[in-house]
């Protein structure tokens, strides 16, 4: 899967059949914030949702800066894999 950083719409994009699936997000200072996660209509597929949002969370690891889950999908994402939780900022829970 490849991932774009589109950083002037804020927001990592990869390309499907269907179109094109986004997370949009803000910065501010060493914390990301995942605000959203938009997916093309035809493509709900969950496996598709896992892995785009495991990619991202790679990337985002590889900056080493603190990710901040605002979208409920990938709340619920980061609660069943706990191994994302250590890029969570000091003191927050999820």
């Amino acid at each position: 899967m490849e991932i774009t950083d589109n950083s002037f719409l804020r927001q990592f994009e990869t390309k499907t059949g269907d179109g094109l699936a986004k997370i949009e997000y803000a910065q501010q200072e060493r914390k990301i914030f995942l605000t959203k996660l938009i997916l093309p209509q035809n493509h709900d597929d969950a496996s598709f949702k896992e892995e785009f949002i495991k990619e991202v969370l790679s990337i985002i690891e590889d900056r080493n800066v603190s990710m901040m889950p605002t979208s409920p999908e990938i709340v619920s994402f980061i609660r069943k894999n706990k191994r994302y939780r250590s890029m969570l900022p000091v003191g927050v829970r999820i």
